[in-house]
């Protein structure tokens, strides 16, 4: 024992009293260096584990030994992009992070989300937070919690408890047309990207709310909220490849640096605008109302959740139809032959009132045709929706997929697959959706469907969405 105490204090002499076995304080540089040496060799042994445990996944070099690459990846802006290349060149299943891998096999994808899965999902939505205190319908990922929240919810987005989804759109579709008029009147440009996102910003807060913003009717960024949200949004994506950095951001040292309900403007004044009204609302008889959110209300959803699926409304509802609508419409500015034919359509289509009805629009093939193909070239989701492999692992096409992996999906991939969509995947042709075999176009159809995604976690949205798109692209382009 006593040589063995010598050549401890030879070797460690700052560890160790020369009197005694006890340790002395240890001066802050080596605490400092003690702790980098541990932090060092725990992620050095930590990647070459999770590099042994993907080794058979083909992906980037530096995704296979980091997770370097993949924050690179989605920080640049262009992850959609990153995601299609490295499955064209690494395969249908590659690698893109220690831990995590991306797919452009929708077969796959439907395996993973059918209401029966294993699968669950991963640490990824934790950044899907956009109140970072509380879970949304789409950042919870406990099952049991997920399902009873959706249940809560469903009625209210499918519209069997809301008599004025379609007449609200109608209201707001005015309003819209009126701005742009308003500029065509004075023979000035006008930026119609911006302008789409007021309006499905005032349509989503009208159906949340009960009343619009006010983006289209003060032709201005209200409360700043969209300069606020493309300022962050970098760092909610960069959130879901490090989600520790949502717990690290709650910590009372870093927590001001987060969205408040006290803040004037940005995120925050759209989070305080949803308290109050969620606060207002709970003290009201809903009974009667026949709005979303009274929906919400009578089939059980507290202030709390409330709270949270109106701002999840609102940052991911607005934004996703708002891209929809703009990359169509600069494809259909693009094409002027597929302009003419859709113009043609309409104006030849029997429709009843001053705005077209969702039912009149589903009637019209082209139309009908132009939107898929629009969501196809440009789908509006970018993120990678990962899912985690159950603890047991799971076995696809002869392939062992380790438990505990993300495994997300690349639907800009999937939706350039020339399997599926042809040799001329990537040109804009709505045509495509018509000149095929049913049992094609079936398949085209349940293919495009995963941008809403699949099974247990379909997008509660999806049918909001699609009439805003059959009442507005008939608006504009008629």
């Amino acid at each position: 024992m006593l040589g063995q105490t010598a050549q401890l204090r030879y070797d460690f002499p700052f560890l160790v009293r020369t009197d005694s076995l006890s340790f002395r304080n240890v001066s802050l540089a080596d605490a400092i260096l003690f702790t980098l040496t541990v932090t060092l060799a725990w992620f050095i042994s930590s990647s070459v584990c999770q590099y042994f445990r993907l080794r058979h996944f083909d992906g980037p070099l530096l995704a296979k030994i980091s997770n370097l690459w993949l924050f690179s990846s989605v920080n640049s802006g262009r992850s959609y992009l990153d995601f299609w290349q490295v499955t064209q060149k690494y395969g249908t299943i590659a690698r893109v992070g220690l831990n995590d891998l991306v797919t452009d096999d929708p077969a796959f994808v439907k395996h993973m989300c059918n209401v029966k899965t294993e699968y669950r999902r991963s640490s990824w939505y934790d950044g899907m937070r956009f109140n970072p205190t509380s879970n949304n319908c789409l950042s919870t990922r406990d099952e049991i919690a997920h399902s009873a929240l959706r249940s809560k919810m469903a009625a209210g987005y499918v519209g069997r408890d809301v008599d004025n989804i379609e007449p609200k759109i109608d209201s707001n579709i005015r309003d819209f047309m009126r701005l742009l008029g308003s500029y065509a009147d004075k023979k000035t440009p006008v930026d119609l990207g911006r302008k789409v996102q007021y309006f499905t910003l005032d349509v989503i807060s009208d159906l949340a709310y009960g009343a619009p913003f006010g983006f289209v009717e003060t032709d201005t960024d209200v409360y700043e909220y969209i300069q606020t949200t493309e300022k962050n949004l970098p760092m909610v994506m960069v959130v879901t490849v490090f989600p520790w950095l949502l717990t690290l951001l709650n910590s009372p040292v870093l927590k001001g640096l987060l969205p408040s309900t006290k803040d004037r403007l940005g995120f925050g004044r759209i989070m305080s605008i949803a308290k109050d009204v969620a606060a207002e609302r709970f003290k009201l008889d809903v009974n009667d109302a026949r709005d979303m959110l009274a929906s919400f209300i009578r089939h059980g959803l507290t202030p709390t959740e409330a709270e949270s699926e109106i701002l999840l409304q609102i940052a991911a509802g607005s934004d996703t139809t708002a891209s929809a609508i703009r990359s169509t419409m600069l494809q259909m500015c693009s094409n002027h032959d597929i302009l003419h034919k859709l113009r043609r359509e309409i104006a030849s289509a029997d429709i009843a009132g001053d705005i077209i009805s969702d039912n009149e629009a589903r009637k019209l093939p082209y139309l009908q045709a132009v939107i898929k193909e629009g969501l196809r070239i440009f789908p509006p989701i970018a993120g990678l929706m990962s899912k985690e492999v159950p603890p047991h692992g799971d076995t696809w096409n002869g392939v062992f997929i380790p438990g505990g992996t993300r495994v997300g999906y690349s639907i800009w991939a999937i939706t350039r697959r020339e399997d599926i969509w042809g040799a001329d995947a990537l040109e804009f042709r709505p045509e495509r959706w018509l000149n095929n075999s049913p049992e094609k176009v079936k398949e085209m159809e349940s293919t495009l469907d995963l941008i809403f995604s699949y099974g247990r976690w379909l997008c509660l949205g999806r049918t909001i969405a699609l009439i805003e798109l059959n009442k507005i692209l008939v608006e504009v382009c008629s």
